[in-house]
């Protein structure tokens, strides 16, 4: 091939993906890292790695001059930019074409033509195509924003041009969430794609939102490859995708991509891209939203069901070559998921978590015994960091399978064999997901986590069958400690204990009373389960065997219980014998702290600001402070009326997690 050598101009998972597929096109790579990247798992896979700056993007990865002299020092004939950073940047495309370096992307008129979305909005309404009604034009402050927002009528949608990843991007009910979030959005637009251009659009109560893969050549050629559902989304960020839409009829599919190529040649547009649509799931009608000009994120669905290699695609179309297939070549085979696992606490409102992976262990990929298939897409490693200057995406884990319902079931089972250690992280939450009656019925919109999860994330509490096999687990393990304790006991000393076999089994406040018998779970009350394990003292994951079925549960000492961790369920298993059971029925418990005069830094960022003095009188909701990490503007607000006492942090202090801010009379 005539590409010789690729700098990837990207981190994390997207540079180590890129990696991969030229390494097997046998083509060198280039990687690029800051300061907080040097012992990333992306320079570490990398041909050639090169230093440009300190951690901040806006000092770094996002720094054209840097890049360029990258690929000066590395003699790179090609640059792949991965998604977000610089990927959309018509400057950088042009500065690449004026080095005589290829760009393994879309043509810079595309960039500029559909990478902005106000103006990818004109062209589209001037091709024909649906848009969501709103103002496309900039705006200058809040004050505009808040009478533009009035105009369209309520809620409606604050967007940054040339965001992307769900930076700067806010819903508003009210003025005041309107004036809010114009200037929160801003901010996170200027910190994150330093373009901080605004517009508005009407905001689609209950709609899908779901997205056409196209791809073009060089030569005129181009085509769709299905469809993504992306409707599960947090603060307008992509939670959970899959490859086809459980909704759409193969009629709506096919306008739609048919409207998604007419819009891509009308550009001249070439290499991958995704035409992005809300879709009203009762009218059955569509509205084009705004155009990609790169890889998606959520790209490795789109390869599952269709067996294409995207980045090699791009590689090929960028070295000049015709597109390999046609249209009716494209066949949607099986159903595809990927959950995106996301370094953020699920029980903290998913606030953004920083710290070292003590522990990162996913499960096995490839081909499973039943079929299905297994790929994640990371770029981390177990004993790495994940850091607070970039987006907090940990890996994307995806299962592939025969239909959707296997490929779900596939997903809660890869879910569960998945370990992540040392920070919080949204791992429990997806398994929730994957249980919910709603998620496996189809029934999706952009509102389904605000719905389904109205008061947050609180964990998932076990059903009866659900507990019986917990408590049954942690009595088998609880069994095996105990035989080891008992072998030990008997070789050292001479007064070897006996064992029973009849247990107490506590979860939170229930208690469980059973039998172990011979491979069997007997419970009291009548019900009885056959478990088998290999478990051993140690292992922190168990595959076990319920009634012929597999499973695995996550499994970590916890003082003198168990914690144990399956299906998004999180609880900590006491087991002990019948006598001393009754005995600590007696005993008391202990309260958690009062902290309700309080107001903690939720996660580890910079106090960005405080908006009240000591003294001051607060109402319910009014803001208090704002603290950003990760690229994401976080303002904490009042829970109730009260008084400031102490201010206890200052604007630009880098607080830990549970760190005072200030605190309450």
């Amino acid at each position: 091939m005539a590409i010789q050598k690729i700098l990837i101009a990207n981190r994390g998972e997207i540079a180590c993906r890129v990696i991969g597929t030229a390494r097997k096109l046998g083509i060198k790579t280039v990687a690029v890292y800051s300061d907080a990247d040097r012992e990333a798992l992306h320079v570490r896979l990398a041909d050639e790695a090169v230093h440009i700056g300190p951690a901040p993007s806006n000092q770094s990865y996002i720094v054209i001059d840097k890049i360029l002299d990258a690929i000066r020092k590395t003699g790179a004939d090609a640059v792949h930019p991965g998604y977000g950073f610089l990927s959309e940047n018509p400057g950088f495309a042009e500065a690449l074409d004026k080095a005589g370096i290829i760009f393994i992307g879309p043509p810079v008129k595309a960039i500029e033509a559909m990478g902005d979305k106000i103006t990818s909005k004109k062209l589209a309404a001037e091709a024909g195509v649906s848009t969501v009604p709103g103002h496309m034009g900039l705006i200058a402050d809040a004050d505009e924003a808040v009478r533009i927002s009035y105009s369209i009528g309520y809620p409606v949608m604050i967007k940054a041009s040339a965001g992307g990843g769900g930076k700067g991007m806010r819903v508003a009910w009210n003025a005041e969430e309107a004036r809010e979030g114009f200037q929160s959005s801003k901010n996170e637009a200027k910190n994150a794609f330093g373009d901080d251009r605004i517009f508005i659009e009407k905001f689609v109560t209950e709609p899908r939102h779901i997205e056409i893969q196209v791809l073009g050549d060089k030569h005129g050629n181009c085509l769709y490859l299905g469809e993504r559902e992306c409707s599960i989304q947090r603060r307008n960020q992509k939670v959970i995708e899959e490859a086809p839409s459980p909704f759409l009829d193969e009629a709506t599919r096919e306008a739609m991509g048919e409207q998604a190529v007419a819009l891509a040649k009308a550009v001249g547009y070439h290499s991958a891209g995704t035409v992005e649509f809300i879709v009203d799931g009762k009218a059955n009608t569509f509205y084009f939203l705004e155009m990609n000009t790169r890889l998606q994120v959520e790209h490795p669905v789109t390869e599952l069901v269709t067996g294409l290699d995207l980045v090699e695609q791009m590689i090929r179309v960028a070295n000049g070559e015709k597109l390999a297939l046609r249209q009716e070549d494209v066949k949607l085979n099986g159903w595809a998921i990927e959950s995106r696992l996301y370094a953020e606490d699920p029980y903290r409102n998913f606030l953004p978590s920083i710290g070292r992976l003590t522990r990162y262990r996913p499960p096995q990929e490839g081909e499973k015994a039943d079929g299905t298939v297994l790929r994640n897409d990371t770029g981390v490693f177990e004993g790495g960091e994940i850091s607070m200057y970039y987006d907090p995406m940990i890996a994307k884990l995806c299962t592939w399978a025969k239909t959707r319902g296997e490929a779900v079931d596939a997903m809660a089972k890869a879910l569960d064999a998945f370990e992540v250690e040392g920070i919080g992280h949204n791992l429990p939450f997806l398994s929730a997901v994957m249980g919910q009656e709603r998620f496996r019925a189809g029934r999706l919109t952009t509102a389904y986590i605000a719905e389904e999860f109205p008061d947050g994330f609180a964990g998932v509490t076990p059903d009866a069958a659900s507990a019986r096999i917990l408590a049954g687990f942690a009595a088998v393990a609880h069994h095996i400690r105990e035989s080891r304790a008992v072998q030990i006991s008997g070789i050292l000393g001479n007064h070897p204990r006996r064992l029973g076999r009849d247990w107490v089994v506590t979860l939170g406040d229930d208690t469980y009373a059973l039998t172990l018998d011979e491979g069997r779970v007997q419970f009291k009350t009548g019900e009885s389960l056959s478990l088998e394990t290999g478990w051993k003292p140690g292992e922190t994951l168990a595959e076990i065997t319920i009634d012929g079925a597999n499973a695995a549960i996550k499994v970590d000492i916890k003082g003198m219980g168990l914690r144990l961790r399956w299906r998004g369920i999180d609880v900590i298993a006491h087991v002990r014998n019948p006598r001393v059971a009754e005995l600590a029925r007696l005993m008391p418990k202990k309260l958690p702290p009062d902290t309700s005069k309080m107001l903690l830094c939720p996660m580890p960022g910079v106090i960005t600001g405080i908006a009240v003095a000591e003294g001051d009188v607060v109402e319910a909701g009014q803001p208090l402070a704002t603290v950003e990490a990760m690229k994401m503007e976080n303002i904490l607000k009042a829970e109730r009326r009260g008084t400031v006492k102490r201010l206890a942090a200052k604007p630009g202090q880098s607080l830990a997690v549970d760190e005072l801010i200030l605190e309450f009379e």
